[in-house]
C-alpha cells in the first residue's frame, strides 16, 4: 500500500486509538467509507495496529523499561524475533548506533528488571551486553511524512 499524505494524516489521528471515523472524516473532508476502508487495509498489511498506550505515572505498580542490547551475532532479526516472546516485552526494533537492538518491557508488582534479566533475558544467547532506561514520562509522537508538514 502506498502510504501519502492521507494515509498518514489518518494514522496521525488515530492516536488516540478510539476516534471515530466519521470524525476522521469530516477533519480530512473525506468519505467515512474512505477512513474505514484505508485503515482496514492497513492493518490487514501488517502496516498499522491500533494499541494503547499507558502513561507509567498513571498506573501504580507499572513501569516500562528501554533496554538498548549489544549481541555478539549478526542475527539480529533472529534474536529480536526470539526477544519478543520474553514475558514483559512490548516490543523489539533492530536499531542502529551502539545497540543492535531496543526492547520496550511493561512490568508490574511481582515481575520487575530484576526478573526479566534472571528469568527471561538468562535464556537469550549470544547477549554480550544491555543497557537500561527506565521510562518517567511517554509522549506520543506523530508519524512523519516526507510529503507532508509534520
Amino acid at each position: 500500500m502506498k502510504i501519502d499524505k492521507t494515509t498518514v494524516e489518518i494514522i496521525n489521528r488515530l492516536k488516540d486509538g478510539r476516534t471515530p471515523f466519521k470524525k476522521i472524516a469530516d477533519d480530512l473532508s473525506l468519505a467515512e467509507g474512505t477512513v474505514r476502508s484505508r485503515v482496514k487495509k492497513l492493518k490487514d498489511e501488517g502496516i498499522l495496529e491500533i494499541t494503547g498506550l499507558v502513561d507509567p505515572e498513571a498506573i501504580p505498580g507499572q513501569s516500562i523499561v528501554m533496554i538498548g542490547v549489544k549481541l555478539n551475532t549478526m542475527d539480529l532479526v533472529g534474536k529480536g524475533e526470539e526477544i519478543s516472546k520474553l514475558k514483559g516485552v512490548v516490543s523489539v526494533c533492530v536499531v542502529t548506533g551502539r545497540f543492535d537492538l531496543v526492547v520496550t518491557t511493561a512490568f508490574k508488582k511481582g515481575f520487575g528488571l530484576l526478573e526479566f534479566y534472571t528469568e527471561q533475558m538468562s535464556k537469550v544467547g549470544d547477549v554480550q551486553s544491555v543497557e537500561t532506561f527506565v521510562v518517567y514520562k511517554a509522549y506520543n509522537l506523530k508519524v512523519p511524512c516526507e510529503e507532508c508538514s509534520i
